[in-house]
This record gives C-alpha cells, structure tokens and sequence, in this order.
C-alpha cells in the first residue's frame, strides 16, 4: 500500500476548475451565490435540447459520485469541439464515435495505470478532501471543513459495513462565521425544553427516546363520551388524567432507581407531545423533557446514544436507555437547540454548519456534502489518482502514441478525445491566470522527461508532482466522467436532425 504524503502549498493549489462565483437570480427574485457546478445546473433553467442532456448528465454525474459535474461538462464540450473539425472537413460522425469507443479503452486503462491504492488513513482522507473543498470554498475555510468531514466519516465509520452519510446531519446556525463550524460526536436538535424550571445543562445522563404520548388524544376512530352531569364529566377527566399520569410514573420510578444518591442525571426525548401537568411532574424531579422531537432525530439518537427507542413504558428498564455525557440547551435568539455529546460510541454525528448569512450556509453546506461524498468514495475504492490535471496529461499523451496503432480514419477520433481530455489542465491554467498552450506543453515536456504523473501549481503555473503536494481526485469520479462523456458525445454526435416531439406529430 501507498502512503499519499502532503506538504503545504500556497494558496488553493488544487483543482480550482471553479475559481469564480456565480450569482443566480430566480424569478421572484431569490438570490444564491455558489460555485459548485451541480448546484448551477440544478438551479438554472436550460432551453436548449442539446445543452438540457449535457447538463442531466453531469446531475447523474453528481447523484452517482458526488462530484464531477464542471469537469462533464468541459469534456463533453471539448469532444463535440473537437468532433466538429473533423466533420466540418467531411469526416463521418460514426468515424469518430468508433474513435472515441478505442480511445475510452484506452483512456480507462491508463487511470488503472495511475491509480494509487491507500490505507483510508485520516492523513490519506483529508488529502482527498481538501482537493475536493478547496474547488468549492475559499481555503481557509475549506481546511477548517476538510478536518471536520473527515472526523465525522471516521466517526460513523463501522467495521465491515457501508459508510451510510445519513448518519451524518447537517444542521445550520445563522451565528458567527464560516470558520466556527465544527463537529458535534452526537446530536443536536433545533428545540428545547418547555418548561423553565427544567435544568438546561445536565451531566452523566440515562436518554430515553420514545414514541409515547404523554398528553390528552383524540381517538383514531370516530367516537364520543357522553356525560349526563359535571361529576360525570369530572370523572372522565380524572380517569383520563390517570392513564397520562401513571405513564409519566414509570418515568419517574426509573429515574429515582438509577439516578438518586448519584451523580448521574435523566432526560426524555419523546416523539409525541408532554402536556403541561406532565411536564410540571417531570420538572419536580429534575428531569430534562424534549416534545415532539423530529422522527430522524429519534432514529438516530438510538445510534449515537444506544438504548432502544421505546413505544411503550411497560417493563421499562436500564438496558432500553442510551447514555451521554453532557446534555445542555444553547439559545440562540428565539431558537433553541439541545446539545447530546460526550456518547459512549456515537455512530451518528452532527455537523454544526455556522455563517453570518444565509447564502454562506448554503455554499457551506453543498461543499461539505461534496466533501463527504469524495471520503466516502476512497474509503469505498481504497484508491485514488493523482489530481491537478495529471491524469488528463498523462492520457492525452498515451493516446497520442496510441493512435499510430490505430488503422483508418478511426485513429482521428483517438487524435480528437485526446486533444479534449487536455481541456482540464487547460482551464486549471485559464483560471489561475497562465496561457493555456504554454501551460500544456510545459506539462506535456515534464511528464516526457519525469515519465511519471505531473500536475499544475495553479500557485506558479509549473508542473508539479500531485504526489508530492497531496492533491488528489477520487478514482471512481474520474472512471464516471470518461464512461459517461464519451457515451453522451457519441450520441450527440449521432443525432442527424432534432425534432420536436409534440402531439400534432402523432395526429393521422
């Protein structure tokens, strides 16, 4: 196995393939502010037929990987550029689609070749990370987010089974600045107690999580009491009040087994409502009650906290709760939120996402869905491939070679995808400010004479080794884009005449 090394490189270093933010404007007037290319693409509206299928593949491309979606569209783009000067000269198009299937061929066997197989180490993950963050948010940030995507993946992280991200919450705090985000090893619900005299922070403490209700219901079914006094009518209230009070009872009777003469402490977190005589009750004992919590808060307090989610306080007992070791409630205008940390073996972890603004939460948020999904993928394939441009110098210059092997008119098709795969490196160069030709051949010459995989220091415009500076992309991201743009660009390349496909067509 290979170890990937780092070192520290100037700024944003890595594959800054979206340098700029663009503004988006809806019709009522909603503005949002991003640089992720699958966030623009879902967001805007497209006319177009041609350009609505280039941008439905690159959605695919983000739904399947979770990143990719800038680098499908340049390289669709490129190949049909491409493609067109070939066929402007009176080269068929299914010439250069059979091209295009010898050179994907080719293309995927020299990624197997570069692939660089890793232990999913932390120093390996946040080097994965990073190079995806760094394209979405400015670095600073990107590196705050870098530690703390990575911590929740390995967190959540279970021995011989799937990395499943709904583990991972999302929860947004309009407070402070970006840089403040972190990581909460538990959960953290968007509401408080209801009762003041209940204690806001608690330590050592038993959590019940239930689906019980402890409050008045209306019956499922159609039905009514009928009452021909007020004693009557007090009677039913006092028999109703009963049931409701001997459920909170058994709360409370374990509370007192387990907690008095202690240090450790009780809270409740029901799915269902607590009425206030309830709540009253609970406070008495110094017990922390949360209503109508949210139901995936409840699936995943089970996970974080262990115990049982309880639909019934019959037989109660110890084994069915969880345990954490700090609960506390922090108010934040008129929101409150409640903190569960310190848990036994949180399988279930938050990410609290902290910004001045609305339009920084957002952008965080896409980014660390992206980050999450890029540490997901090495840790999936155990692998990855050198970034900055390198894999697409190094295929470009194998399918050069590769083409004088290739007999007839197909070898164009080989020459076309070679010249568009050079368009990632090319915009790296464009962004950061360098000339494209020249970018390319310094490239090309370092990758002829090192004979191994060079990148771009968007820093310096040389070549560098990706290697060396801990710049790396995702195995199977790469492996997506070349399957699916080369399949996308023949098809296109196919169409002989777009037809619009209505309902008067199919008339007589």
């Amino acid at each position: 196995m290979t170890t990937c090394k780092k070192r520290t490189v100037s700024i944003n270093a890595f594959d800054a393939k979206k340098y700029l933010m663009r503004k988006l404007v809806s019709g009522a007037g909603d503005i949002k502010i991003t640089k992720d290319g699958n966030v623009l693409l879902h967001e805007m509206q497209i006319q177009h037929p041609t350009a609505s299928l280039i941008a439905r593949a690159s959605t695919a491309q983000d739904d399947i990987t979770g990143d990719g979606t800038t680098s499908t569209v340049l390289v669709i783009g490129e190949l049909l550029k491409q493609a067109d000067i070939y066929i402007s000269e009176g080269l068929h198009p299914r010439m250069l689609t059979e091209g295009f299937e010898l050179a994907r061929v080719k293309t995927l066997e020299v990624l197997d070749s570069l692939k660089i197989l890793i232990e999913p180490t932390k120093e390996n993950l946040m080097s994965i990370a990073r190079t995806s963050l760094r394209t979405k948010v400015h670095p600073t940030v990107a590196d705050k987010l870098t530690e703390v995507c990575v911590d929740a993946i390995l967190t959540i992280r279970q021995k011989d089974q799937e990395i499943d991200l709904h583990m991972v919450e999302l929860m947004e705090m309009q407070h402070r600045t970006a840089a403040d985000t972190n990581l909460v090893r538990g959960i953290v619900t968007d509401h408080g107690s209801r009762h003041p005299d209940m204690p806001k922070r608690v330590e050592n403490a038993y959590i019940l999580t239930c689906n019980v209700s402890l409050e008045y219901e209306k019956s499922e079914v159609n039905s009514g009491f009928f009452y021909k006094t007020a004693e009557e009518r007090e009677k039913l209230v006092a028999a109703e009040r009963e049931f409701i009070d001997n459920r909170v009872r058994k709360i409370i009777e374990l509370k007192k087994k387990l907690c008095d003469g202690t240090d450790k402490s009780f809270v409740v977190i029901n799915q269902k409502g607590i009425d206030p005589p309830s709540l009253d009750m609970l406070a008495r004992e110094n017990i922390l009650a949360l209503r109508r919590a949210k139901r995936r808060n409840m699936e995943r307090l089970a996970l974080a906290c262990g115990g049982t989610a309880m639909n019934s306080f019959d037989d109660l007992t110890e084994e069915h709760l969880g345990w954490a070791g700090l609960v506390y409630e922090h108010v934040l205008g008129e929101t409150k939120y409640t903190f569960i940390e310190e848990c036994k073996k949180p399988n279930s972890v938050t990410i609290l996402l902290k910004g001045p603004n609305k339009y920084t939460l957002e952008q965080l948020k896409d980014a660390v869905r992206d980050g999450l999904r890029a540490i997901k993928n090495a840790i999936d394939d155990r692998a990855v491939i050198p970034g900055a441009g390198a894999f697409e110098v190094a295929a470009s210059q194998v399918l050069h070679q590769y083409k004088e092997k290739v007999k007839g008119k197909q070898r164009l098709g080989v020459q076309a995808y070679a010249e568009a795969l050079l368009v990632i490196p090319k915009t790296l160069a464009v962004n950061s400010g360098f000339d494209a030709q020249d970018t390319i051949v310094k490239l090309l010459e370092e990758r002829s004479i090192l004979g191994e995989a060079v990148g771009l220091d968007i820093s310096s415009g040389e070549a560098l080794k990706p290697t060396d500076a801990g710049i790396y992309d995702n195995y199977n991201v790469k492996k997506q884009i070349i399957n699916s743009c080369t399949i996308i660009a023949s098809n296109l390349l196919l169409v002989d005449e777009i037809m619009r496909a209505g309902l008067s067509s199919l008339k007589g």
